[in-house]
């Protein structure tokens, strides 16, 4: 269960928890600065986000970039954790804290650079903690030299390829959606290459309900009675669960991680690895859930419900008058993107910190609002119902995707990110 309270004046204590992988010594020296990764989480969800050029999926994915760099920089001078790439011969005595600055400005100030001067500003700040010196010098020189390798890993992934959606309209395949009748935002992320999964197919979920099927009948007359904009099927604390997750999941879920580094305390190597599992697991589920919208393609809940009686299915009435609770986005239903994003890395996060999570999420969409989980399951159950009370999803794409971002992040685990022996 969650517990909701609206925010006034300063943020309530946290409860002290004990570090995870308590008794494990970190290298004393140099001094590092274990803030630098949250630091430069904040620093690349504000670049991204402001990034004009960009919508929320791609910053997913970019932000797993980010991580990557910042990971691989810090565990190779405190090699607690397999890498995620090898960059050959690390500087002994280098500063991990002056290396994942500069590994996350190198990434961003490639992939955005409209924010140079910011960028620019930012790393000043991180590096000014950290003292003169050769130390310092072999830092910087060691991160910018992780982030060229990933960054030139990268540069025939299948971003920004001329991928269109060509499917024609027909009863069950998704269409440009009222008001603005927008065509399906970046294509093209259904068929970039992961980063950590072996392909865009991997996890790709079973084929959605057919249109005459008993499932889609239910998920219809649901979303039909619950999610519209004048439902009185729909209660008040529904509304609110509801108008609760309608904002910018990836701000969301990034704010509530930087939270989580602070409260556990982590060592810069524990941060890193915690950053880098959510964002990278995250970036791929965004990649993934983008394949299954393109070759699915199947139509949202406004254009089922006012077009119903092109379905073939008796049990369905039209609504041509139907709207949904908010303005649904330009893109199909199956899978939801907001419920794989949460899936993915709040199962990431479990299998790095552990079950009890103690997330503390503020809403994008309700200033103020604030709400607790003590664990995983109980957030993603709720997303699931606010999609759909949302009116922009059917039940089916939110179960779907909470199984393809759990199902991948437990893969995940199982292949990256282990302590070195």
């Amino acid at each position: 269960m969650s517990t909701v309270r609206r925010r006034v004046g300063a943020t309530a204590t946290a409860v002290a928890l004990v570090p995870v992988f308590a008794g494990v010594a970190e290298a004393a020296a140099p001094v590092e600065t274990a803030s630098v990764v949250a630091d430069w989480n904040a620093v690349a969800v504000s670049t991204l986000t402001g990034d004009t050029a960009k919508v929320v999926p791609e910053n997913v994915m970019y932000l797993g970039f980010v991580h990557a760099a910042i990971y691989d920089a810090v565990v190779g001078l405190r090699p607690r954790y397999e890498p995620y790439r090898r960059h050959g011969h690390a500087p002994r005595g280098a500063s991990a804290t002056a290396a994942a600055a500069a590994a996350g400005h190198k990434i961003l100030e490639t992939y955005s650079p409209y924010a140079q001067g910011a960028l620019d500003q930012a790393l000043a700040a991180s590096l000014a903690k950290v003292p003169d010196g050769a130390a310092k010098r072999a830092g910087i020189a060691y991160g910018e030299r992780v982030a060229r390798d990933l960054i030139a890993e990268r540069a025939h992934d299948g971003r920004n390829a001329p991928v269109q959606f060509t499917r024609a309209q027909a009863p069950g395949v998704w269409r440009p959606t009222p008001p603005a009748n927008l065509p399906m935002a970046v294509p093209w992320l259904g068929r970039v290459k992961p980063l950590l999964a072996r392909s865009a197919a991997q996890f790709e979920p079973p084929a959605p309900p057919a249109l005459t099927s008993r499932r889609y009948t239910r998920d219809f007359a649901e979303v039909k009675a619950m999610g519209s904009a004048t439902s009185t099927a729909r209660t008040a604390v529904q509304t609110a669960t509801a108008r609760f997750f309608s904002g910018n999941v990836f701000v969301q879920v990034n704010a509530a991680l930087r939270d989580q580094a602070a409260k556990r305390g982590l060592g810069i190597a524990d941060s890193a690895r915690m950053f880098a599992a959510t964002a990278m697991t995250t970036a791929d589920v965004a990649i993934l859930t983008w394949r299954s919208k393109l070759v699915r393609a199947y139509w949202r809940p406004i254009t089922a419900i006012q077009l119903a009686g092109t379905d073939g299915n008796p049990a369905t009435t039209a609504d041509p008058a139907w709207t949904p609770l908010i303005v649904t986005p330009n893109y199909p239903d199956y899978v939801s993107g907001y419920n794989t994003v949460i899936a993915a890395s709040t199962r990431a996060l479990e299998h790095v910190v552990g079950p009890r999570l103690d997330l503390t999420l503020t809403s994008t969409a309700v200033p103020g609002e604030v709400r607790h989980y003590r664990g995983g399951a109980s957030l993603r159950a709720d997303v699931v119902d606010a999609r759909i009370w949302l009116g922009i999803h059917f039940r089916t794409a939110d179960t779907a995707a909470r199984t393809l971002g759990i199902d991948l992040a437990d893969w995940v685990a199982r292949h990256y990110f282990q302590p070195r022996r």
